[in-house]
């Protein structure tokens, strides 16, 4: 950071609000794995050991409480990522596909009805048009 300071006539100088403010850190933001880690020893810690423990890792005594409190709530529980079977995804695979298909035809369907249905404006209007010029 560069030094902004600005001196008055009288000689006693002012330094910019920049130079006092500082950028605000960020929250830091533990794992589960971590947490579990953590609980797991602090309960294998004899007693006065729980404080080195929470000076190592940084830690407040509070976020111990609430992670024991989330681990006996079994919040902190690794759950398995869902993974679906092959056969799932190929029947939603083939499932998609046959939807696919079906609106593939109905969207031929349309634009045939609409192709129709231009043509037989075009006829019309030709059709009006003739009846008009010979009543003239």
């Amino acid at each position: 950071m560069t030094s902004q300071t600005t001196y008055y006539s009288n000689g006693q100088s002012r330094r910019s609000e920049s130079e006092y403010t500082t950028e605000r850190p960020e929250r830091r933001k533990f794992s589960k794995a971590y947490k579990r880690r953590i609980v797991k020893e602090a309960a294998e810690c004899n007693h006065g050991e729980v404080g080195a423990l929470l000076r190592r890792e940084g830690l407040y005594s509070s976020q111990l409480t609430d992670w024991r409190r989330q681990e006996a709530r079994g919040e902190l529980a690794e759950k398995p990522p869902s993974k679906k079977s092959a056969k799932a995804n190929a029947d939603e695979i083939a499932a998609l596909r046959a939807e696919n298909e079906r609106l593939s035809r109905k969207l031929d369907q349309a634009e045939l009805i609409i192709e129709a249905q231009k043509k037989l404006s075009q006829a019309l209007e030709q059709t009006l048009t003739d009846t008009g010029n010979k009543r003239s």
